[in-house]
């Protein structure tokens, strides 16, 4: 039996209700099949336009296999190109992040324009067509202040995410934001497991003590079991709807992505130690309500996200092998926002910073375990963790997809 079958095989035979068999968080032949299936052909959260703000900014990230880098061109669009010079490969942009006026290989020099075009190759014959040998260009879009990439040579539709997302993220205008803080931390453990403790607060009390003053440990509070019947809810809603926030549980039929805009502990404002704002100046100029709790957002394989009255968190994950995952967290605060003034680094990141090392130890203990040839499949809780089952479900259901060969309707790169 092949690889594939083999893992079809046990996608099939899961049992509901339960952990994956212990080669979905540990193989490396199944995490490249990962990677192929979901990481290099779906949309992937990347960045925010916020940290590329003026035409030349570019930064660049690592995905499995592929260097990219994002850049704003001199029509101020967001574009995602393959950081591999159409000379001999060698990576165009080195730094993590920069401003340039041209994309210059250090090698040997191709010089590229912002949107990929060549426009100089020295000494390369009278038959060289420098229009053949651009930058290749990554599928990219960007909705309410996130950018998304796609790998894929042909893309899934974005259409669903942004008829879903926008209404929810627009009014927090994040293009007018800054990133006031920005952290990476590497958790031994398989991205899977890194998504399974995210999709559950079954663990919260014992484990985060700084968040649990403000985020509440209820199982209605990931908008996946029974938020529309919690009266708590029900009227945050209601109070955030009024004052044109969109705020009730949404979530795709597919189960890749979902919104909700849920209270926090009542009183709290914000993530701090106090529950007072940890920022003076709101978020966004459009948003004046106070007590608008917490927007809950979420997309697999690659991001979640809080989004308050004063900052915003996000969260984007990305695998380096099948044991490792990078989870990279940044605080936005609104552009004009002062530090030491408006707000304090410490007071800002204290509760996140905290509760990604307390998860980073989770994770790692929770893959140390899997890893004995005693473990075999547990079964979730049917009230605290069915936020992890339906994240389970989600990937069953989308690697046994694409398995057996279905596809998305396509969409091609537009090539400048």
């Amino acid at each position: 039996m092949d690889l594939r079958s083999d893992v079809l095989r046990k996608l099939k035979n899961r049992r509901p209700g339960h952990s994956l068999e212990q080669a979905f968080y540990t193989d490396p032949d199944l995490f490249k099949i990962d990677m192929e299936q979901i990481w290099y052909k779906d949309w992937l959260f990347i960045g925010h336009d916020c940290e590329i703000p003026k035409s030349g900014n570019y930064f660049t990230v690592q995905v499995g296999e592929y260097p990219v880098v994002i850049v704003r061109d001199r029509t101020g669009t967001v574009r995602a190109l393959h950081n591999s010079c159409r000379h001999r490969g060698s990576r165009v942009c080195a730094s993590a992040k920069g401003s340039s006026a041209k994309l210059v290989c250090p090698y040997h020099q191709w010089t590229y324009e912002l949107d990929g075009t060549l426009l100089f190759a020295r000494q390369m014959g009278e038959d060289f067509d420098k229009n053949q040998h651009g930058l290749k260009p990554i599928h990219c879009e960007t909705i309410g202040g996130y950018i998304f990439i796609c790998l894929a040579e042909h893309a899934m539709d974005f259409q669903p995410v942004r008829d879903m997302v926008s209404s929810y993220v627009t009014p927090h205008n994040l293009k007018d934001t800054k990133v006031a803080f920005e952290s990476t931390i590497i958790e031994k453990g398989n991205w899977k497991l890194v998504w399974e403790n995210n999709r559950e607060c079954y663990h919260c009390a014992a484990n985060h003590p700084e968040l649990c003053r403000t985020y509440p440990e209820a199982p209605t509070a990931t908008g996946v079991q029974g938020a529309k019947d919690d009266p708590v809810i029900a009227a945050h809603w209601e109070h955030c709807q009024s004052s044109g926030l969109p705020s009730e549980f949404k979530l795709d039929p597919s189960g890749q992505f979902r919104v909700a805009r849920m209270p926090l502990i009542e009183g709290a404002e914000s993530y701090t130690m106090s529950g007072a704002r940890a920022v003076r100046r709101q978020l966004s100029d459009a948003v004046s309500q106070s007590h608008i709790g917490t927007l809950l957002l979420f997309h697999y394989p690659s991001t979640w996200n809080h989004v308050l009255a004063d900052h915003a968190i996000t969260f984007r994950v990305l695998p380096l092998g099948p044991e490792l995952t990078q989870v990279t967290t940044k605080w936005l605060v609104h552009k004009d926002a002062v530090e030491g003034v408006d707000y304090t680094i410490e007071e800002l990141t204290h509760v996140w910073t905290e509760t990604n090392d307390q998860d980073r130890q989770i994770v790692e203990e929770n893959a140390f375990g899997i890893r004995s040839p005693a473990y075999q499949p547990g079964p979730y809780s049917p009230e605290h963790e069915g936020g992890v089952m339906q994240f389970v479900e989600w990937y069953t259901n989308f690697m046994a997809d694409r398995l057996k060969g279905a596809t998305a309707s396509p969409s091609l790169v537009r090539v400048a």
